[in-house]
């Protein structure tokens, strides 16, 4: 195990360093198990959930693939594309704007640090990246601030490595996690993802975050989707 973990600046680093293989959906989500899949879920429960969405936050947006899926269902969405990584952001931008005719901004920040607003959005996504979060405490304000800064009736939906409460279980997860990555490039592969993992990353148990999620005010919480060390879920809030 990391005898520390990864600072903000050290993982923007890797990401700036890793844009075109982010640029691309083949790519840039294969590590990640069943991400296609995923996308699939989040975008079509967000479409079915807000059908009246216009404003979309997509934090830790990379090079924009979540945005560019939301946009198919929801094509005049307006995007606030949030990352740390510059890169990155002039990517998506790029991207979404090609995509699209509605606006489009970019915020580069640690979501930590940046003040969403009230009611300032209809949907929030946040895939593979809130386990770059390092404390309990910075998860639940992160979720406190996600429901502040939707409107009634928005929806916020994640997507994202989680761990297990099972030490058994947690041991299966990432063994099988481990052949996945083998199957796709070796034990190689599986070695630098295991690496980075646990150099960066800092996951939080599924029951836990559905538990934040409540804590926060949401009360209509759903899981799309989990298989191994990896979980689509995501809330809506109440629209009183």
């Amino acid at each position: 195990m990391s005898q520390r973990k990864a600072t903000v600046d050290e993982i923007r680093q890797r990401f700036d360093n890793d844009v075109e293989r982010f640029s691309n959906l083949e790519t840039g989500q294969t590590a990640a198990v069943d991400s296609r899949l995923a996308i699939e879920l989040i975008t079509e429960a967000a479409a079915l959930s807000t059908p009246h969405a216009t404003r979309l936050l997509d934090v830790g947006c990379g090079a924009g693939n979540f945005t560019l899926a939301m946009l198919d269902r929801l094509p005049k969405l307006a995007s606030t594309l949030l990352d740390l990584s510059g890169p990155m952001l002039d990517r998506a931008r790029e991207r979404v704007s090609a995509a699209s005719a509605a606006q489009v901004a970019t915020l580069q920040a640690d979501i930590r640090a940046l003040d969403l607003g009230v009611g300032q959005f209809d949907v929030i996504v946040a895939a593979a990246v809130l386990h770059h979060l390092r404390t309990e405490a910075e998860w639940r304000q992160v979720y406190r601030n996600f429901y502040r800064a939707l409107a009634p009736g928005g929806s916020v939906w994640v997507y994202d490595l989680v761990e297990s409460p099972t030490p058994a279980l947690h041991d299966q997860m990432w063994r099988a996690y481990g052949e996945y990555l083998i199957g796709l490039g070796g034990e190689a592969l599986r070695d630098k993802v295991f690496a980075y993992v646990d150099f960066e990353d800092t996951p939080q148990t599924l029951p836990n975050q559905l538990h934040w999620l409540r804590e926060a005010g949401f009360t209509a919480i759903e899981v799309l989707h989990k298989r191994t060390c990896f979980a689509a879920f995501g809330a809506i809030k109440d629209g009183k």
